[in-house]
């Protein structure tokens, strides 16, 4: 395995150095090193250290203004959500027009289906990967169980291949052209949360289309993580949460997207409360809604701005450097880290896609000779300082996320996971 220095001299060399000092990142309780490793970013992204301050300025808003804060702040909190409009667009390659922050993932995931999930008894069917992400299979399921299909019928679950974690593109292409006509709906994670697999997004959008399927999109894995059109791909609709590449905290807001072509579209289902109208005509307080033809009619409720204060940061840390580069940085991380893996002694394999244009920023790492994810987890950072993420039963998840992931930081990684598996 490459010498710790090695790792060193490509941190000093790197075209892109490093964001780190622009995050908080936990101490090392193994004393080995002053911060951790950190490789946690796909469940939970850090806090940026300008986050506080942002925090406090709103809490001093609140204090001094309190009710008059909605309308006389610096960032006025009635129109705070429209703030992160555009740097999201940018984030997922969307028309401002087509964003909105708003809600939870699986709470914007139903109220897009409320509008896009239209099931008939010949055209019923949901696609969804046989690894989903639990609450989106809860979610779809539930959804089909409300329209009066039985769940176990209705959903179809896509397994891999024997012998592989991820599903293939084309296995999901070649099912809509051979059994799309009963599908309603595909609703599949962009960026598998277990395999890390990133399937493309274009080509099953387009199977979709052509087997009459309307197509969204989970991006909670991709935002922020790998590159998105969701326009040009022609994207039906999309939702993502920003709690792990956004870096917005535990539990913060989330966003959706919704194609220009269905905006004006009067004719689709939607609920409807006090953030659905028109916010020009929001306090004329009329008793029926002021539509508008945009995303922000999806919308239900006042956002929290103390939710949306720390995801208004990251995204300005994020437009501060530019996708293209950080997306950059993280192909040559992850394959810095991919290599160190494949040198290192004991029974551990990569499950992830070894093609970069499949993948983000995440190598899954099973474990073989009955390991436990869980022990070996808990080993990784208490005796060695490298926080992952387990998934059980014997998989280790490590996210070299470019914001503030070093070359170092895979050094440290790959020499303690191979010390803890050996």
């Amino acid at each position: 395995m490459l010498a710790e220095s090695d790792a060193r001299t490509l941190d000093a060399q790197d075209e892109l150095p490093t964001l780190r000092g622009r995050f908080q990142v936990p101490p090392d309780p193994s004393g080995r090193f002053d911060e951790v490793a950190y490789f946690a970013g796909n469940s939970l992204g850090l806090q940026p250290r300008a986050v506080e301050a942002r925090l406090l300025d709103e809490l001093r808003v609140w204090k001094e203004l309190a009710v008059e804060g909605h309308f006389d702040a610096e960032r006025p909190w009635t129109r705070y959500a429209a703030l992160l409009r555009e740097p999201s667009a940018r984030l997922v390659g969307a028309l401002p027009d087509e964003t909105v922050v708003m809600n939870s993932l699986t709470v914007n995931l139903h109220l897009m289906m409320v509008s896009f999930y239209r099931p008939s008894p010949q055209r019923h069917a949901i696609l969804i990967e046989d690894t989903a992400f639990p609450s989106d299979s809860y979610a779809v399921r539930s959804q089909a169980a409300f329209h009066g299909f039985d769940p176990d019928e209705a959903v179809i679950r896509l397994k891999p291949r024997a012998g592989e974690a991820g599903l293939r593109s084309e296995d999901v292409v070649d099912y809509l052209r051979t059994s799309g006509e009963r599908v309603a709906l595909v609703l599949l994670g962009a960026v598998n949360y277990y395999s890390g697999e990133l399937l493309d997004i274009e080509a099953i959008t387009r199977a979709g289309h052509e087997a009459g399927a309307i197509v969204g999109w989970d991006l909670a894995h991709a935002a922020g993580n790998v590159e998105l059109r969701l326009h040009d791909w022609d994207v039906d609709w999309a939702a993502w949460c920003t709690y792990k590449y956004l870096n917005g905290g535990p539990g913060s807001i989330a966003g959706a997207f919704v194609h220009q072509r269905h905006l004006a579209d009067r004719s689709l289902p939607k609920f409807s409360g006090w953030w659905s109208t028109n916010a020009d005509t929001r306090f004329l307080m009329a008793p029926t809604v002021d539509v508008v033809d945009t995303a922000d009619s999806w919308q239900l409720s006042c956002t929290t701005v103390l939710s949306l204060a720390p995801v208004l940061v990251s995204l300005e840390i994020f437009d501060s450097v530019g996708f293209g580069p950080l997306r950059a940085k993280s192909r040559r991380l992850t394959g810095f880290l991919e290599g160190l893996l494949d040198q290192a002694d004991g029974p551990i394999e990569i499950i992830t896609p070894r093609d970069d244009r499949r993948r983000g920023a995440q190598l899954s790492v099973r474990l073989g000779a009955g390991l436990d994810a869980d022990d070996v987890s808990r080993r990784l950072r208490f005796e060695h300082g490298v926080m992952a993420d387990a998934r059980r039963p014997d998989v280790i998840r490590l996210a070299p996320v470019p914001l503030y992931s070093t070359y170092h930081d895979c050094w440290r990684a790959a020499t303690a996971l191979a010390a803890v598996v050996s």
